[in-house]
C-alpha cells in the first residue's frame, strides 16, 4: 500500500512526521524544497512542489506538479496536516478514490485553517489536536497534540 504524506515544510512537517512515526508502509512525501527538509527527509522518497502562497499563479503550478506526482504514484492513502501545498493532492485523492486523512494543524487551537475548512467536507478521517476545534468540525476525531 502506498501512502502519500503531503504538508508544508515547517511545523507541518514536524507534526506529520510525529503522526506517521510508527507507520511501516511504503510512503513518500510531497513538500517544499528547503535545505532543512532535504536533511530531515534524506532517507525518504520526496517530491518537491512550489509553494503556492507566494503568488496566486503558483497555485496552478503547484496543482500541476501535484497531479504529475499523484498519477505517477497513485497512493491508496493521503495523509496531510495542511497548508496550501496540500489542497490539490487532497482533491486528487478524493477524485481518485484514495482514502484521505487530514490532521488539523496543532497551532489551530480555537479557529480552523482555510485548508481544514475546505478539506473537512470530503476527508475520510478528519483529526483535530485540540478539543475546542470540535465545535468547528463536529464529525472530527479528537486525537490530542502531535508534538
Amino acid at each position: 500500500m502506498s501512502v502519500c504524506v503531503v504538508c508544508s515544510a515547517g511545523g507541518h512537517l514536524a507534526e506529520a512526521l510525529a503522526a506517521i512515526q510508527d507507520l511501516k508502509v511504503e510512503r513518500y512525501f510531497v513538500t517544499f524544497d528547503e535545505p532543512h527538509v532535504r536533511l530531515i527527509l534524506r532517507d525518504e522518497e520526496v517530491y518537491y512542489v512550489v509553494d503556492p502562497h507566494v503568488s496566486t499563479a503558483l497555485y496552478i503550478k503547484n496543482a500541476w506538479q501535484a497531479l504529475k506526482v499523484f498519477l505517477k504514484k497513485r497512493p491508496k492513502v493521503v495523509i496531510s496536516n495542511g497548508a496550501g501545498i496540500a489542497l490539490a493532492t487532497c482533491l486528487y485523492a478524493k477524485l481518485a478514490g484514495s482514502k484521505l486523512i487530514f490532521i488539523e494543524n496543532g497551532a489551530r487551537v480555537t479557529t480552523p485553517s482555510r485548508t481544514g475548512r475546505l478539506v473537512y467536507r470530503f476527508a475520510d478521517l478528519f483529526i483535530v489536536q485540540w478539543k475546542p476545534m470540535l465545535k468547528h468540525y463536529p464529525k472530527a476525531i479528537y486525537g490530542g497534540p502531535m508534538l
